[in-house]
């Protein structure tokens, strides 16, 4: 279901400069809005209004990004003169005309579809589908007034300064756009969009976040449920994505050679992990206990898989009864996983093979967070 949007206008109510803030009926948005200092309802202006401010865009983004698109590009425009404002009624009829078109043209559905059905024939992931296509329509609502043959590179560069720099979104997101964008217009509009002139964020180099041995025991055994403690432990002592762990089903787990099976993972690549003999013991005790059926890991109803978000709880009730205040998610346990193999001496390649990494460059970074070498180095300081 497409997301409403709120439009922010420029005006000048009694001599002061003011934000006009449009949006279809909405308990929810308004409750959200309400959160803003100032907000006011103006009976001549027939819509909600905010004192205008350097923040007043982010403020109102932050509010309400869950909920709706902010569209801000008449702000670009000057405010309306008090002398102007004089003719509040033709005014305001003009304004109310300002309020946002929604991607409802035939010719822009039809693309979407066409673009979203192009992905899925190439198998492309259900998740990059979704990102991509709401990437798009953020796009195209952003330049609702222009057709989608007049886009342009330098409304890409446009569109990444006004909207995703001015409210503060990720670098990720900023990346995302540019390549659905590129992608569309090369699969559904046939023109290629010169990406050497779109600016593209400088990639940041963030370490992985790494536990010790010692606080990857205490949030194991945070648990008495056996399922809750068997599906965090397998996926710290297999190195396993979230995902992988839940579309895991009975029949890959071969247990006479001491293997996991991962099927069509990130990448759309099968792969197989190590089991270990503990593992395999707590695995043995939870399917006598819960005995699956399919899915090894299978929800309340005994036919679907484990939730995501009840994994995700699961990983924060294990936090709060070890009083772990670290922001841990699940990902952090398979790089502790990777991490703690590479201190006990196995070689990179082989962690390159089980972690399921196209590129070896990409398993190198554990090396720059391991301690096996650098606790060995002994600072001058204490020789002094």
């Amino acid at each position: 279901m497409n997301k409403p949007i709120i439009k922010l206008c420029p005006w000048v109510h009694k001599q002061v400069s003011v934000v006009q803030v449009h949006f279809q009926k909405s308990e929810l948005i308004l409750q959200k809005l309400r959160s803003l200092k100032n907000l006011r309802w103006s009976k001549s202006m027939a819509c909600w209004y905010v004192p205008q401010s350097p923040t007043v865009v982010s403020d109102i983004f932050l509010l309400t990004k869950h909920l709706a698109y902010l569209d801000y590009s008449d702000l670009k425009n000057p405010t309306t003169s008090p002398e102007e404002n004089e003719h509040s009624q033709s005014s305001f009829i003009a304004q109310k005309n300002c309020l946002p078109k929604l991607i409802d043209s035939e010719i822009k559905l039809q693309k979407l579809n066409a673009f979203s059905n192009w992905m899925k024939s190439r198998r492309y992931a259900e998740s990059t589908i979704a990102a991509y296509c709401e990437a798009l329509k953020t796009f195209l609502r952003f330049y609702h007034a222009k057709e989608i043959s007049e886009i342009t590179n330098e409304d890409l560069i446009n569109f990444n300064n006004d909207y995703i720099l001015s409210n503060h979104l990720s670098a990720s997101f900023q990346n995302q756009v540019i390549n659905a964008i590129k992608l569309f217009f090369k699969t559904v509009e046939l023109k290629n969009m010169d990406v050497e002139l779109i600016h593209r964020p400088k990639r940041a180099h963030v370490l992985p976040n790494v536990l010790s041995k010692e606080e990857v025991k205490l949030i194991l055994n945070a648990h008495h449920n056996l399922k809750h403690k068997t599906i965090l432990s397998l996926i710290y002592s297999c190195g396993l994505r979230r995902s992988e762990a839940l579309n895991l089903a009975l029949s890959d787990i071969d247990s006479k050679r001491g293997l996991i099976i991962v099927r069509q993972a990130k990448g759309k690549k099968d792969r197989v992990v190590p089991l270990s003999e503990k593992m395999l013991a707590m695995l043995r005790d939870y399917y006598t206990a819960c005995k699956p059926k399919v899915w090894l890991f299978e929800g309340q109803d005994g036919k679907s898989k484990y939730d995501e978000r009840s994994l995700a709880s699961v990983l924060k009730l294990a936090l709060e009864k070890c009083q772990m205040d670290k922001p841990v998610t699940l990902h952090w346990l398979r790089h502790s996983y990777a991490t703690h193999l590479l201190e006990g001496g196995t070689d990179l390649r082989y962690i390159q093979e089980i972690l399921g990494h196209s590129r070896s460059t990409t398993t190198e970074i554990y090396t720059h967070v391991s301690n096996k070498n650098i606790q060995r180095i002994i600072s001058p300081f204490d020789s002094l």
